[in-house]
């Protein structure tokens, strides 16, 4: 058998300078030579998951911009060196912001799970991460753009509050909006109001079937219990609020699109898609 390889990508471990565990990079690069002002740049998390997927959409809709629109670009995904789609205890640590708190483990052998690091993971990909990049390949750092979804989509807003000019656009899928007492709101309130004049735009994703249940989960064993976990998320509204309020900042494009027909999980990749569109398209 030939084992299969994520086309154009080139993948490597990379560890934080002041020590600690390394995170797994999917590189994207385009064929051919870059632009005069280098190649704009995707840089997307939950990449175990969704690498392979993201470099499929790249060169099958890339290659014919006339029918598409999307143009090339760099994708650099920030995973984890596991063989699973996630590795939850980093994830969690990784994406969710300060102060944080401290959870049972996810499995019965495992650590206890940790929310907080998400100024250390963002400094990672400001401080090292990116400078790693530019030196492998040509950048246009004034066309950069991130995705996240779910607590990857928390972290983006996180990102754009913390430091608003890390990149032009801003992806956040299903944002997990709600965590931890929603204090992403308050943090949302305070950009708003300090903000003054911004640049860049932000696409806010959710599904149809995240607070409200999908036909299939209808009569489920685990009808009730989805339901109550939509009441305590709102993923739908809290998600086009947030867009609302941020479409407020002056100079800051915010969109809302919600997306019919899917769940939590059938979202990914078509926001995946949406954002090469949004980081690579013709459009701007």
């Amino acid at each position: 058998m030939i084992p299969a390889t994520i086309p154009d990508t080139h993948i490597f471990d990379i560890a934080p300078k002041a020590g600690g565990a390394p995170w797994r990079i999917f590189l994207y690069r385009p064929p051919g030579e870059p632009p005069a002002g280098g190649w704009p740049v995707l840089y997307y998390l939950d990449a175990n998951a969704v690498a392979g997927t993201a470099a499929d959409i790249m060169r099958v809709q890339a290659a014919w911009p006339l029918g598409t629109g999307i143009e090339w670009g760099v994708m650099v995904g920030i995973g984890y060196p596991v063989d699973g789609a996630y590795d939850s205890v980093r994830r969690s640590w990784d994406m969710g912001p300060p102060p944080g708190k401290t959870y049972p483990p996810h499995t019965p052998d495992g650590p206890d799970v940790r929310t907080g690091g998400a100024d250390e993971f963002l400094a990672f990909i400001e401080d090292e991460l990116k400078p790693e990049i530019a030196r492998r390949v040509a950048i246009d750092s004034a066309r950069q753009a991130i995705l996240g979804h779910s607590f990857g989509g928390l972290f983006v807003l996180h990102a754009l509050f913390r430091r608003p000019l890390a990149f032009s656009r801003w992806i956040a899928a299903s944002p997990a909006i709600w965590w931890e007492g929603a204090g992403i709101v308050d943090a949302a309130e305070s950009f708003i109001t300090e903000a003054g004049e911004r640049s860049g735009r932000v696409l806010l994703i959710a599904g149809e079937y995240e607070q409200a249940l999908a036909p299939f989960q209808i009569g489920a064993e685990d009808e009730e219990k989805r339901r109550a976990g939509f009441e305590e998320s709102r993923i739908v509204d809290n998600t086009r609020l947030m867009a609302e309020r941020l479409a407020l900042v002056p100079g800051l494009r915010a969109d809302y699109l919600p997306l019919p027909g899917e769940t939590h999980m059938s979202v990914l990749p078509t926001a995946l898609n949406l954002a090469i569109r949004h980081a690579f398209g013709r459009e701007g």
